[in-house]
């Protein structure tokens, strides 16, 4: 299951960053199911399994620190028995899922203030906390009209205006990301998720950095909806993620070079706002 995991992650089925930590974290229980003949051999084939894990993609902050957070907590308990250390895992990942879901489902609360009835907005790529705020200002009697984009190469934008589709008061549009500033002047917000906020940059889908920047001359505010956590201030080193050639052009590239990096740095200063499980963060 985890060789699994780490193939999903790596191959980006599991976009959602927090739905990433969460498979990834799940993943981890397997390990309990198994035979080990010391505590010591337990822990180094837990480490070592979150090691692969967390290198599938080291650009996800929430993969990276809860993943940490799992192996540590059992390391450090030093537990006597091998069952003892499989409680553990079972109990740190429970706690780590939890967690996750709750900031999403607090953040995604906190942010349906901002989705006014009968307004028009635009989003990029494919957030589950985005998703979740949608579905939620819905089941308040809220209408919308959402502008998504495909969000190349790996065309996420596609899934959420599919599942979009399918929710009431939604009217869903999907575009190509160049017209993003074609349509912006009708829009009245630009909503996104994030993978991550490390001190005054904005982490996100590749996209993200010229769609704020255009809605920032728009004059159309930008707003950020994601957990607490992901916000942060030191101990991390964001590291981009650069993908097949594949992804952008299937004939061989002859004579030129191909780059598809997965994500772009978005100043803060471009964002109104950053709605978060804990608080809003104006800019």
């Amino acid at each position: 299951m985890i060789d699994e995991t780490v193939e999903e992650i790596a191959d980006m089925q599991t976009h959602s960053s927090s739905v990433v930590a969460v498979k990834a974290a799940e993943a981890l229980l397997v390990l309990t199911e198994r035979e080990y003949p010391t505590v010591e051999e337990y822990v180094r084939t837990l480490e070592r399994n979150s090691h692969a894990l967390r290198r599938a993609n080291p650009s996800h902050a929430s993969l990276q620190t809860t993943q940490r957070e799992i192996v540590s907590t059992v390391e450090e308990a030093d537990d006597e028995s091998v069952a003892d250390a499989k409680a553990r895992t079972h109990d740190v990942v429970e706690s780590v899922v939890a967690r996750i879901e709750s900031a999403k489902e607090r953040a995604a609360e906190r942010a349906v203030e901002y989705l006014e009835d009968g307004s028009t907005i635009l989003t990029h790529d494919y957030s589950s906390t985005v998703l979740e705020a949608i579905e939620r200002a819905v089941d308040d009697g809220v209408s919308l009209e959402i502008y998504c984009t495909e969000a190349r190469p790996r065309y996420l934008g596609r899934k959420l205006v599919r599942t979009l589709a399918d929710v009431d008061a939604v009217d869903a549009h999907l575009i190509a990301d160049g017209a993003a500033g074609h349509f912006l002047s009708g829009t009245g917000q630009v909503v996104v998720g994030m993978d991550c906020i490390v001190e005054d940059t904005l982490y996100n889908r590749i996209g993200t950095y010229p769609l704020a920047a255009t809605a920032n001359d728009a004059g159309v505010p930008v707003r950020v909806i994601g957990a607490e956590a992901k916000m942060v201030t030191g101990g991390f080193a964001f590291e981009n993620e650069h993908r097949s050639a594949s992804e952008v052009i299937r004939e061989p590239a002859d004579g030129f070079a191909i780059e598809n990096p997965a994500y772009d740095a978005t100043p803060t200063r471009l964002l109104d706002a950053v709605v978060t499980d804990e608080q809003v963060h104006d800019f």
